[in-house]
């Protein structure tokens, strides 16, 4: 696929998905209906990403880090990441490098590709065919359900159990 058939796009960030307690990553179109990609992740992936994202650097490299030390290290320049496709409810993906004069594409997870992204800050990007399948349109009015929940919570903060006693 050529560039005019991808979509850039910027992380929005890592969470867990309650009540599943499940990790995922949230992507958004840059430009034109701003749309949203939600992909479940591994919870080391999620703490990977997490952790790039809020600059902790490890004492020594873990996985992410060593991969772009070693590309650095062999003359190859990370380029993008591109998520290419979902089969079967996976999510696929593709490092793209440059080394050595030739571009080089390895297939890899979403959220080991995001991971490599964050570190070496390179481009996100999505084939717009998955965009057009998957991508979630967002509100204008927003999310409320962080507001939701906020207040569920602090209303079982504040709850007693004689709350509950019958008068």
């Amino acid at each position: 696929m050529s560039a005019g058939d991808c979509v850039d796009l910027e992380l929005v960030g890592v969470r867990i998905e309650t009540p599943a307690n499940v990790p995922m990553m949230q992507l958004r179109e840059n430009d034109g209906d701003r749309r949203l990609l939600s992909i479940y992740i591994g919870a080391s992936e999620y703490m990977a990403i997490e952790h790039a994202l809020e600059g902790r650097v490890p004492p020594r490299p873990l996985t992410h880090d060593l991969l772009v030390n070693v590309f650095e290290d062999l003359g190859a320049h990370l380029r993008r990441v591109v998520i290419t496709e979902m089969r079967e409810h996976t999510y696929f993906a593709e490092i793209q490098l440059l080394h050595q004069g030739q571009t080089h594409t390895i297939s890899c997870r979403p959220s080991d590709a995001v991971a490599l992204a964050v570190r070496a800050d390179i481009p996100i990007a999505a084939h717009r065919v998955l965009l057009d399948e998957v991508g979630v349109i967002a509100t204008e009015s927003g999310d409320d359900s962080e507001e939701i929940i906020g207040e569920f919570r602090d209303f079982i903060d504040t709850i007693n159990p004689e709350d509950f006693d019958e008068k």
